[in-house]
């Protein structure tokens, strides 16, 4: 399957590491996209050890099935969002985990042949939805959503200094011809925010397709809803890990984990563990990525 092998799991010999099954229990990757990371853990935990992956993705799921075809009965692989982790697992016999994974980043899939509009760099059409199969669509958000909402979606989810510049201008385009491309949004975009304000090291766009994605999947929620499950999922002495990669994200986790920590769990320190200088330079796109990880520290 072409690009199946592009994609390179960030943080990885961390999350190895950190969350290989050490006994034949069950591991469970929530985000199993492309099945990186699930294939490193399978390969280094015991070999009873066996992992449920979710995706979303049927596509996704596909290429991680083939990725993982080598362990059999080993990884089992289901089709649906962590947010309703408890009942994936239930419904898959996993009563109990040793770990938890939930890596929150796009894979390199996503951005470069899926064709649904997560990437700034071509035209593609403006959908942004992790299970083609439900939900709104970015072009139903940008061309629906008053310029008041639009501005406060930018601002809460991408940290966009210029939010409601870019959602004048969007609102602007939309009474035109409304928007259907990622090329269209890019102009948008490019019309709200001064030259000179222009981020030199990143995508003007970046932050405004951010925010779009978040929205259009409800991530936010969805990791507010999955955290509390993937804890109680855990048996003593079992680890949730968590890779983040905005400001946003990172503080639903620590403050989840905050409050975990008061019943029965500890974060492990040092944390929050980031990519060595080395990985970035082979994976730029790990630049950003955090790793917390929460160990049930007390029997439930």
């Amino acid at each position: 399957m072409e690009h199946m092998d592009v994609h390179v799991p960030v943080l990885a010999d961390e999350v190895v590491f950190l969350l290989r099954a050490r006994r034949s229990g069950w591991m469970v990757d929530g985000t199993v996209g492309l099945g990186g990371h699930a294939e490193r853990l399978l390969d280094a935990s015991a070999p009873g050890a066996r992992l449920l992956g979710l995706d979303g993705d049927d596509d996704a799921l596909a290429r991680a099935a083939a990725r993982l075809a080598r362990f059999g009965e080993r990884a089992r692989l289901r089709h649906g969002n962590f947010r309703a982790l408890a009942t994936h697992a239930a419904e898959a016999g996993v009563a109990e985990a040793e770990t938890v994974l939930l890596d929150l980043g796009l894979s390199s899939y996503q951005l470069e042949a899926s064709r649904r509009g997560f990437s700034f760099q071509g035209e593609e059409p403006l959908d942004m939805r992790f299970d083609p199969t439900a939900g709104i669509t970015a072009a139903e958000l940008v061309n629906r959503l008053p310029e008041a909402e639009l501005a406060t979606v930018l601002k809460e989810h991408g940290e966009e200094p210029h939010a409601r510049r870019i959602a004048r201008r969007i609102v602007e385009a939309r009474a035109v011809a409304p928007l259907r491309t990622t090329a269209d949004l890019v102009a948008a975009v490019k019309r709200g925010v001064p030259r000179a304000a222009w981020p030199r090291r990143t995508h003007v766009a970046t932050r405004t397709f951010q925010a779009l994605r978040v929205a259009v999947n409800d991530e936010a929620q969805a990791l507010r809803d999955a955290l509390p499950q993937a804890a109680a999922l855990l048996g003593r002495g079992g680890r949730l890990g968590v890779i983040s990669f905005h400001s946003g994200e990172d503080r639903i986790v620590k403050r989840t984990f905050r409050t975990l920590e008061t019943n029965g769990f500890g974060e492990l320190q040092p944390s929050p563990l980031m990519p060595q200088r080395e990985e970035t330079l082979v994976n730029p796109r790990a630049r950003s990525a955090k790793l917390r990880v929460l160990e049930r520290l007390e029997a439930a």
